[in-house]
């Protein structure tokens, strides 16, 4: 499982990303892909996205929470590893 959240991105890479996931919410992203495909989607993210933007990619991993977190850009919220365990918090 797969989720994607972007920020303040452009249109064209949140049209392109419904080709793979489903989007629930303007900017939110779901899908069960390949560890592949979920990468390269996270590459041709990360180099789209604008000064301004943000993006957040949440995936299965296996660890003791269950997935990973991945931040590029300035996303509206910051994740902050306390000792293993992924917090996230405001801005």
């Amino acid at each position: 499982m797969v989720v994607l959240i972007l920020d303040r991105t452009s249109p064209g890479i949140r049209g392109e990303l419904t080709r793979w996931m489903l989007q629930p919410r303007a900017g939110v992203f779901v899908g069960s892909v390949s560890a592949m495909v979920r990468d390269r989607l996270w590459t041709k993210v990360c180099a789209e996205v604008g000064a301004e933007a943000g993006c957040v990619m949440l995936h299965t991993a296996n660890n003791e929470q269950g997935f990973s977190i991945r931040t590029h850009g300035k996303p509206s919220r910051a994740i902050d590893d306390f000792e293993g365990l992924l917090l996230i918090r405001s801005g």
